[in-house]
């Protein structure tokens, strides 16, 4: 919506001064169609044309004031409800089961991830997410007094993103976030029967006002519950998870070895 409106107010100020697309394509360095394109919003009006639709129209930066609602967004639409809630939480337990969590991944795990998005991202929202995800892991070293508990599926270690060297590095950095004193890594091995482990992921997260929230997400959705009956159904899934789940110390133990063998 917002590149629509963006396109649909430069058509507009272009043909109240009289300048015509063919004009505002020579100016921009952009062709007829592209030019049509961003006006329809069917692509995202640059930066440039921008800039030169507002000199040419005399806009006296009316134009240019749009740039700011057409900068990529940091987090996928459904998860933003949960990203605002997990920035304020004083404590955060999460259970996943393919991928490493998003804020123990390293950078370039987390860029080979959002780069292979599909359907596919521009590369500036690539660096957006990649940039957003990397931010939100500032929480970990950042405040020492919010606990992390995370309990890890063996098959996340198990699934190569990028290559042996990549998944090395990221094992390493486990280890090393790992260490922290408000954060506990767990590895919940294929061989032992956490059934409850097997119906995905799941956040629980504590407010400062010791409000209780859960966080599922899936294919292109995500949702945020805060009813007590959900969360508390969600809170002993995690539970159960948790118990099968190595301890640690032998967690980290795990951890090494699978790094040994890459």
């Amino acid at each position: 919506m917002a590149w629509k409106y963006c396109g649909d107010q430069i058509k507009r100020w272009r043909e109240q001064s009289g300048v015509t697309r063919e004009q505002l394509s020579v100016a921009s360095s952009y062709d007829i169609e592209s030019v049509r394109s961003m006006e329809a919003g069917r692509r995202k009006p640059s930066l440039q044309l921008l800039a030169i639709a507002d000199e040419l129209c005399n806009a006296r930066g009316m134009l240019l004031g749009a740039q700011d609602f057409l900068k990529p967004e940091k987090f996928p639409s459904y998860s933003r409800g949960y990203t605002q809630a997990e920035s304020e939480a004083i404590a955060i337990h999460w259970y996943e089961a393919l991928l490493i969590p998003g804020l123990l991944q390293t950078e370039e795990y987390a860029r080979e991830l959002i780069s292979h998005s599909c359907p596919p991202l521009d590369d500036e929202t690539v660096e957006a997410r990649v940039a957003a995800r990397v931010q939100r892991q500032e929480k970990l070293r950042n405040s020492p007094t919010v606990l992390f508990g995370f309990v890890i599926y063996e098959a996340a270690f198990r699934a190569v993103v990028g290559s042996a060297d990549l998944m090395h590095r990221q094992l390493d950095h486990l280890l090393d976030a790992g260490a922290l004193r408000n954060v506990s890594i767990q590895v919940l091995p294929i061989g032992r029967a956490a059934y409850a482990g097997l119906s995905g992921s799941l956040v629980l997260l504590e407010s400062p006002d010791h409000d209780r929230l859960a966080y599922v997400e899936a294919q292109d959705t995500g949702s945020l519950y805060s009813d007590a009956d959900k969360v508390s159904t969600l809170a002993q899934r995690y539970g159960m998870i948790r118990m099968q789940a190595l301890g640690a110390e032998e967690s980290a133990e795990f951890i090494r070895r699978l790094a040994g063998e890459l």
